[in-house]
Formats: C-alpha cells, sequence, structure tokens
C-alpha cells in the first residue's frame, strides 16, 4: 500500500453540512461523460450524483466519473440500480464517497442498504480494493478506519409504502439523509385505473416526509427541475438537493439556443430530460 504523505484522509463535507442543518445543492450526471464531469466538478456544487439506476453507466466508467470528481474537490455519489450488497460494494469501491438508494419501501431494505455500505462490526461491507482510498487521498488502512464515518447514505422514498414506512426507516442508524424521487413517487400513487395522484396528493406526500425527517431528526431532500424549486424546498426544512442533471441543463440550454434561431422548427418537449 501506499505510504502517508504526512496529512490526513479527507472528510466528507456533505455530511458535516447534514448534520449541521445546512442544505446542500448537486446534481445528477446521467451523460456518464469525462469532459462534462470535469466542468461540472469544478464549478462549485456541493456533491454530484451519477445515476447507475437509469443511465447505461459501466462500472470502468464510473471509476473515472468518481476519480474526476474527488479529485476536483467535489464529493462524488453514486445511485445505485438497487440496495443490495453487490452494487453498493461495487461502487464505494469504485470510489464513490456515498450512495443514493432507490425505491426503499420497507425497513429491511433500508437495513440491507446501510449494512452494505459499513465495515464489520457495524455492517458487512468486504474490505478490498485501493481506488477507494485513492479518493480520499489516503492509505487502505486509513480508509478502512474511517470510511464508516465518512460515507453518506441516502435513502430513496419512492412510493405510499416507503412514506407509511418513513418513521421507522428514518430512524435508523446510518441513515445519512432522506431523498424523493418526485416522479417515481407519482407513479407509484397511482391508481388501479392508472390515474396519476392529484398534485394536492403528491405534495402531502411530500410534506409528511419532511415531517418525519424532522420528528426524527433526519435530514431529507428531494430532485427539483430548478433552482427556484430547490431553494424553496431548503425553505421547507429540506437539505439534500438535486438539481435537474447534466442532460437536462445541456438540452434546456440547447433548445433556448434553437428557439431563437429556428423558431419555426421547433417542436420538441425537454420534459422527459
Amino acid at each position: 500500500p501506499p505510504v502517508s504523505r504526512g496529512h490526513e484522509m479527507k472528510t466528507n463535507p456533505v455530511k458535516e453540512k447534514l448534520r449541521n442543518g445546512e442544505p446542500t445543492y448537486g446534481t445528477w450526471l446521467s451523460l456518464g461523460d469525462l469532459y462534462a464531469t470535469r466542468v461540472l466538478g469544478r464549478l462549485g456544487f456541493d456533491w454530484l450524483t451519477l445515476d447507475i439506476e437509469h443511465s447505461a453507466i459501466d462500472w470502468s466508467q464510473a471509476t473515472m466519473i468518481f476519480a474526476a470528481v474527488a479529485d476536483a474537490g467535489c464529493v462524488p455519489l453514486a445511485r445505485v440500480p438497487e440496495g443490495s450488497h453487490h452494487y453498493i460494494k461495487r461502487v464505494l469501491d469504485a470510489g464513490a464517497w456515498g450512495i443514493v438508494v432507490p425505491m426503499v419501501d420497507t425497513v429491511e431494505q433500508a437495513r440491507t442498504a446501510i449494512a452494505a455500505a459499513k465495515y464489520p462490526p457495524v455492517g458487512n461491507r468486504s474490505a478490498g480494493g485501493g481506488m477507494h482510498s485513492m479518493n480520499f487521498d489516503a492509505t487502505a488502512g486509513e480508509y478502512y478506519a474511517q470510511a464508516n464515518d465518512e460515507i453518506l447514505v441516502v435513502l430513496q422514498t419512492e412510493s405510499p409504502e416507503g412514506v407509511e414506512n418513513a418513521e421507522e426507516i428514518y430512524s435508523l442508524p446510518g441513515c445519512d439523509a432522506i431523498f424523493i424521487g418526485p416522479n417515481d413517487l407519482r407513479f407509484q400513487m397511482r391508481g388501479p385505473d392508472g390515474v396519476d395522484p392529484s398534485a394536492e396528493e403528491h405534495e402531502a406526500a411530500i410534506q409528511r416526509v419532511i415531517e418525519v425527517g424532522k420528528a426524527v431528526g433526519t435530514p431529507t431532500g428531494i430532485h427539483a427541475m430548478d433552482p427556484e424549486s430547490a431553494l424553496e424546498r431548503a425553505e421547507q426544512g429540506m437539505q439534500f438537493l438535486a438539481i435537474g442533471s447534466d442532460l437536462r441543463m445541456m438540452t434546456e440550454r440547447a433548445q433556448q439556443v434553437v428557439e431563437q434561431v429556428l423558431p419555426q422548427e421547433v417542436a420538441s418537449d425537454v420534459a422527459r430530460y
């Protein structure tokens, strides 16, 4: 293993901000592009989350992205496809500083995800690799000693069942924050006839998450589509706030340009990004 260079392992400023009651802001990396990531990593976001759930991103690509974000002085996170031991171990060993776990509906799912992110005796994460410690500017030994304190575990509430089990899930030791995927929540709240919930019903579920988070002392957050919405959620007490994505930012700006120069030819819809 590399010898220590006489400085301490990096600490996770996002965990610190969340503990101190401060809001944190980031965006989603959907493109998996190294150049785009290096640019975004230097702009001042608190964190950047690579979306391995919905984007076709492979492991070597993910490792480069996490390294680029960490080296730029930002915090690299990964949204895993599911909260299994396998996926969580792989993204953390590939150098992510934390995980965002989708579709956490039950306490059992939450416990499994938290355990996978923690080395024994707290959890059951397997020890090995060297990319994780490199991204913290640390030796493997330093990383193994401190990783349990620095890895960020964010669990997603995306269904009526998740909202129902909120208090028990949010109270678990090792649950650092809760994140709402508003689109998935809307889809999961559909009635048997396939009709979406009303805007009021959807918002009531979001407010319930905020309320439970405050009651048990666990930070909450949501995916916002614009800065105004993110700031509004921060006012309501949310602390883990995603604003759009690299893909959405690129598409929105490109669409504005095209609308200006070719107004009659534009018939696209960027909402899907």
